[in-house]
């Protein structure tokens, strides 16, 4: 029910209080009237009054037909007042209810619009960590491509100067040897001089021979004339056992061999000992089988290596001695 029909039961209500008393009063005044009447009216007065009477009472049962009609109304109206009440209150709860909801949402959002401004500083933050890591590594890549590029240059030198000393030795050693007796090869940084046993000794033994002072004269010269290389005498056998009063097994060969070629060249051709270093191999590490003779002879050798000495490595590695332009 809207306010103006709650307006229009309230009217109604008071119209029909305000004619039932209307009524009332009139035929209260109406009886009254006849009983002072009745002695001193005369008959025709009489039904006429008798008349009225009866038009009042019908009237009356009109009257109360109508209050009873209102009465009927008033129940109607005030179960229609109760249930717009009712209504009104379960829509107020229900409003209630929403705008409880709402503000639910309302709190709800605020916190995820809190939490993403957190997100935002924290992302804020590491986007500036990455940003520094990225300079970072950027920086660090680009010492590591200087340190590849000094390697590059040390490299570079490096193999220069080995070619260069292997090209040497070959030229020296080629006069009046066999290519098969003597092999000079570089291997990474490292020259090597790989000298057939027959060269140097007698089978069985670590006596250097004449002949091998004519080989290990040219090397003496190449050595002597490159004092930052330091020398590594390394001797090698097949697998035949040996053991003898002097010698007690193919180790204590290679190395006895070893050792008299670095006396060699240390006492015949003057090589400065502080060079020399001499190492053993036995009959391991071989360069080919010992199945054949072949393979055996190719095996028992001893090996020469001319390498630079850790102080004259890493000068390769300082970057004030770069070649220009690298």
């Amino acid at each position: 029910m809207n306010s103006i029909s709650f307006f229009h039961f309230l009217t109604l209500e008071y119209n029909f209080k305000k004619t039932v008393m209307r009524l009332t009063t009139g035929l209260c005044l109406s009886v009254l009237v006849g009983l002072s009447m009745t002695s001193c009216v005369t008959k025709k007065k009489f039904a006429n009054l008798q008349s009225q009477l009866d038009n009042a009472n019908q009237d009356l049962a009109r009257r109360g037909e109508l209050v009873n009609d209102f009465k009927n109304k008033l129940v109607t109206c005030e179960q229609e007042k109760e249930n717009l009440l009712k209504t009104n209150q379960g829509t107020l709860k229900l409003r209630e209810e929403q705008i409880s909801d709402l503000k639910a949402q309302i709190s709800d959002l605020q916190k995820v619009r809190d939490n993403q401004v957190e997100q935002v500083g924290n992302l804020t933050v590491l986007t500036q960590t990455a940003s520094n890591n990225i300079n970072k590594t950027l920086s660090q890549l680009e010492k590591k491509d200087q340190y590849i590029n000094l390697l590059q240059a040390a490299k570079s030198k490096a193999d220069s100067m080995n070619l260069a000393l292997a090209v040497n030795l070959k030229g020296v050693l080629s006069e009046g040897l066999a290519d098969n007796d003597v092999e000079v090869k570089v291997d990474k940084t490292v020259v090597m001089v790989n000298i057939s046993d027959k060269m140097l000794f007698s089978s069985g033994s670590s006596k250097i021979s004449p002949r091998a002072n004519e080989v290990l004269g040219k090397i003496a010269q190449i050595i002597k004339s490159r004092p930052e290389l330091e020398i590594l005498v390394e001797g090698y056998t097949d697998n035949v056992s040996i053991n003898t009063a002097c010698i007690e097994d193919n180790w204590d060969l290679s190395v006895k061999r070893s050792t008299s070629v670095v006396r060699t060249l240390q006492e015949k051709f003057q090589v400065d000992p502080n060079r020399l270093i001499a190492a053993g191999r036995g009959e391991h590490n071989t360069l080919t089988s010992n199945d054949t003779k072949e393979g055996r002879a190719i095996n028992r050798r001893t090996r020469i290596i001319l390498m630079p000495k850790l102080d004259q490595f890493y000068d390769l590695l300082n970057p004030d001695k770069v070649p220009a332009g690298k």
